[in-house]
């Protein structure tokens, strides 16, 4: 069994209901070393720090082979299992999924996220068997690779507004049995809501957390099994650097820096 497939095998066996797996997204090998260091279990990337760090937007603008680059250099900063957020795929046709999944798989990757979000003028959201084939495609390419990559489907029903808990649990449904193994439910923080998903999606349940949130321990509680930060933890950084840059260019003071980890220490975590 290869070291990937270990990691592979380690990754899934996270996703345990009532003891969530925590990811603080990384979007870098600095930010994910970090990652590891504070005792993170596993590494997760997010596509809109990613996107922001290489001079694009998020929402399907970068390129595959800058994204997978990307997951290429955070999965050989850490020894942890790297689950990469894929967007829609990075391709238009289910082939061009598939290319991205063996290009994220050689990159190191045992885990992707992809969505259901359509950034065109149409629908919010795919539809369900475009989206399911293209599930199918990702999961097919995974196999014949020989790798059990999990595989996260994200529903954006909440995240859009275009649908409630049936809606969502019925493309939870058709996307499991299309080869997704796990469910993300962002935009959803209210604790009732939570919880009815757990019951009706028979698999692990991701949600998306930050302000406002349940804490942790609660999401345990509602039998949720892997949190992410997501794009929060990129936010926050380039708000200390827009702080400082503010203070620096009107008062001329640096107060915004006060808090900052130290030379020394970075440049150890790059050793």
């Amino acid at each position: 069994m290869s070291e990937q497939h270990t990691r592979a095998e380690l990754f899934r066996s996270l996703h345990t209901p009532g003891s969530p797996l925590v990811l603080v997204n990384a979007w870098d090998a600095a930010s994910a070393r970090i990652v590891a260091a504070a005792g993170g279990r596993a590494v997760a990337t997010t596509s809109a720090g990613v996107a922001w760090s290489l001079g694009v937007p998020d929402g399907d603008v970068l390129g595959r082979d800058a994204a997978v680059d990307l997951v290429g250099r955070v999965a050989a900063a850490v020894s942890l299992p790297v689950t990469a957020d894929i967007e829609s795929g990075y391709g238009a046709t289910t082939a061009e999924v598939g290319a991205t999944i063996r290009a994220v798989i050689d990159a190191g990757a045992v885990g992707v996220n992809i969505e259901d979000a359509r950034r065109d003028a149409g629908s919010p959201l795919r539809d369900v068997a475009d989206q399911c084939a293209r599930i199918g495609a990702v999961r097919g390419a995974a196999d014949a690779a020989g790798l059990p990559l999990f595989v996260n489907a994200r529903i954006d029903t909440f995240l859009s507004g275009a649908g409630g808990v049936d809606e969502t649990v019925a493309r939870a449904v058709a996307y499991l049995a299309a080869g997704a193994d796990g469910i993300f439910v962002p935009g959803v923080v209210n604790p009732a809501t939570i919880g009815a998903l757990v019951q009706a999606v028979p698999a692990p349940l991701n949600v998306l957390a930050g302000p406002g949130a349940p804490a942790v321990e609660e999401l345990a509680r509602l039998g949720v099994a892997r949190v992410s930060l997501g794009s929060s933890v990129a936010e926050a950084a380039y708000a200390v650097a827009r702080r400082a840059a503010d203070e620096a260019f009107g008062a001329g003071t640096y107060g915004a820096l006060t808090d900052a980890l130290d030379y020394g220490t970075l440049n150890a975590l790059m050793r």
